[in-house]
């Protein structure tokens, strides 16, 4: 027979797992922009596992992420209360009550469609990152049950970001790329739209909520697109248009399924308006410069990507990007700032204050 001490025990494990179960969870799924580290286990050239990725980073060592420092997803963790981070997905350290912390499947160079960042070789696509949360999902059955791995993953928040690679590493990647071929422009959008709603249906359906949907940047300014296409600084007008396109399109997309669904499952962040702001204006988000990137080389710093060769400027603070293509820790926590508290210019149809607000109260 159980003494009561075993019985307490017994119900105080079992307690602190439904409570860490009931806390929100967070999962990423996407790209570069998002990557915690899932590429380092990976054999492909999309990797951030070297110096001096990580300058900044608290361990001051390589992690994977593609910064200086902290990403979007660890400045969203720190700002939803979040004890930590959620693992790369790949991370062997991801088990047992790290579980329920969330996870994270994204991986660099991917894109909306399964072509896009082929030349990166081994890559998590996005049908592999959805049977990842899928399988994420029965590994955490087995830890607190099926009724609480369902309620962890509905009261999850997520978030989504993809589009970018589409352009940059499939449509515009070569001269007369294959799907410039097969699309102009105005047909390619459309029907990454489409695909994109397709991948979405499938988070909601494996039980996602709540989903923070991020657009592209201005995908011409960055370093990389101005040291390949512009003579005088100028944006890529034709980088500048895909993005022009592909993000009004998004958002009507994703209000389209919301009202299908009868919910805002669905939130759209206007990270290419986010972008502009302080690109257009640097100065008055206190950084020197938002052409050039803090590490890299060549003209803007922006062919390649940033190794233990490339030109480091000493301190990442003051520069919008930190490398060709992604923003520097500073740059990331003011879009952060966005996600959390802009107004409807920025997120669809609320900010994610406004979510936490609302879904504490339900």
């Amino acid at each position: 027979m159980a003494t009561p001490t075993i019985i307490l025990s017994i119900l105080l494990i079992f307690g602190v797992a439904i409570c860490q179960s009931e806390a929100r969870a967070f999962f990423v799924f996407g790209d570069s922009l998002v990557d915690s580290g899932n590429n380092n286990y990976l054999a492909t050239t999309a990797r951030a596992d070297s110096p001096p990725y990580g300058i900044d980073y608290p361990t001051r060592r390589a992690t994977g992420r593609f910064s200086n420092g902290y990403n979007i997803p660890d400045i969203i963790s720190q700002q939803i209360g979040s004890s930590e981070s959620p693992l790369p997905y790949l991370d062997p350290a991801l088990t047992g009550q790290r579980l329920l912390v969330g996870a994270n499947f994204a991986s660099a160079g991917i894109g909306i469609l399964n072509d896009t960042g082929i030349q990166f070789i081994n890559i998590i696509r996005m049908p592999q990152q959805l049977a990842y949360f899928r399988q994420y999902q029965s590994r955490v059955s087995g830890l607190i049950g099926e009724a609480n791995t369902q309620r962890l993953v509905n009261q999850a928040l997520v978030l989504m970001t993809l589009g970018g690679n589409d352009f940059v590493n499939n449509y515009y990647l070569v001269p007369n790329s294959a799907r410039s071929r097969q699309f102009s422009i105005q047909d390619y959008v459309p029907y990454l739209i489409t695909e994109y709603r397709k991948i979405l249906m499938n988070v909601y359906n494996l039980g996602a909520r709540r989903v923070i949907v991020t657009g592209t940047g201005p995908l011409g300014c960055v370093p990389a697109e101005l040291a390949q296409r512009s003579r005088n600084g100028e944006c890529s007008p034709e980088l500048q248009r895909a993005a022009g396109l592909f993000n009004p399109q998004l958002t009507q997309m994703l209000q389209g399924l919301n009202s299908e669904l009868g919910s805002n499952v669905f939130i759209a962040a206007n990270t290419q308006q986010m972008h502009t702001n302080f690109i257009n204006n640097p100065q008055a988000y206190g950084f020197i410069t938002s052409k050039v990137a803090c590490c890299g080389q060549g003209p803007y710093n922006g062919l390649g990507l940033c190794t233990p060769l490339s030109n480091l400027c000493p301190n990442r603070d003051v520069y919008a990007f930190w490398d060709p293509f992604h923003p520097s820790e500073r740059a990331n926590k003011i879009i952060v700032q966005q996600i959390m508290s802009g107004t409807t210019e920025f997120m669809n149809p609320m900010n994610l204050s406004t979510i936490l607000a609302m879904d504490s109260q339900a």
